[in-house]
């Protein structure tokens, strides 16, 4: 089967270039845009250069939408969301995400609700250029107000079963440890649908934490996309944190807790922004996650 990203040059390599050069030649207004990477290697670098070059009227897709879309949504990127879960872990709400919900601030914000099983699935058959994915979840629950989930019968057992339309970015951006010279891409640690996205999606942006000379033969058993399906990548080091890039740094669960605080409020979210966000580039994320493993 054919994958969505197979229309790539397959014998290109990936472009290796700053931060700022990738998310400019990549991400677009209007784009439906996917960062993934599952309670690990979550592309904050990547998510506030999006911020700081002011993209607009964004789809903004994710399995589990958490500190980082909040920030996202907060800032005016999003006009619509497709999501599985959404809040901030093992602490509660997203207030930025409730705040454009509820009160359309500071854009009105749609939303495509689905289970994680629906994602990984809709995922799934955009990496195999299919229409569709297909499970046996959501009788009675969320298609009764989501109208993009389906019922069709099994042409061998007759058994219904629901459909769920294939997820085609535009780009997908993600965090990872290590790319070599060519533009593969090596990933380690618990993955969530990293690769589905990159490999359904348009374009694909990925932020490593390094460039080695190579990964052939030293990496067995992990996942490797290799360069073809990759359109730019940017060496930034902490580039997930305050989430954790299993083999490099932890998870800063502090900050987890105290964005609850920085968030609830309008002008001291938009105060936090401008200082930590605007004002800063991606070279800062390595000092950022030197200081949080001091504290």
């Amino acid at each position: 089967m054919t994958t969505h990203a197979a229309s790539r040059n397959a014998f290109a390599v990936a472009e290796h270039c700053a931060l700022k050069d990738a998310i400019a030649d990549n991400v677009h207004d209007g784009d439906i845009v996917a960062l993934e990477g599952f309670t690990h290697l979550i592309a904050f670098a990547a998510g506030h250069e999006v911020i700081r070059q002011r993209r607009r009227n964004l789809t903004l897709v994710r399995m589990t939408p958490d500190l980082i879309y909040d920030q996202m949504i907060g800032a005016g990127c999003a006009a619509r969301m497709i999501f599985s879960w959404g809040g901030n872990p093992g602490v509660g709400s997203l207030h930025r995400f409730r705040d454009a919900v509820e009160r359309d601030w500071p854009a009105p914000l749609a939303l495509e609700e689905y289970s994680h099983g629906a994602m990984a699935a809709a995922y799934a058959a955009g990496a195999a250029n299919l229409p569709f994915g297909t499970l046996r979840s959501y009788a009675g629950s969320l298609a009764d107000v989501n109208a993009n989930l389906r019922t069709i019968t099994c042409p061998f057992t007759g058994e219904t079963l629901m459909a769920v339309p294939a997820l085609r970015p535009d780009v997908a951006i993600i965090h990872a440890q290590k790319a070599d010279r060519e533009g593969n891409v090596l990933v380690e640690g618990i993955l969530g649908v990293q690769k589905e996205a990159v490999l359904a999606a348009k374009r694909a942006v990925v932020t490593v934490e390094e460039i080695v000379e190579t990964l052939r033969g030293n990496h067995p058993n992990v996942c490797i996309l290799p360069h073809w399906t990759i359109s730019a990548i940017a060496v930034v080091p902490g580039g997930a944190f305050p989430s954790y890039a299993h083999g490099y740094y932890g998870r800063d669960n502090a900050f987890y807790t105290a964005w609850d605080e920085i968030s609830r409020d309008r002008d001291t979210f938009q105060a936090w922004m401008d200082d930590q966000v605007m004002q800063q580039g991606p070279e800062v994320f390595a000092e950022r996650r030197r200081g949080a493993s001091q504290r």
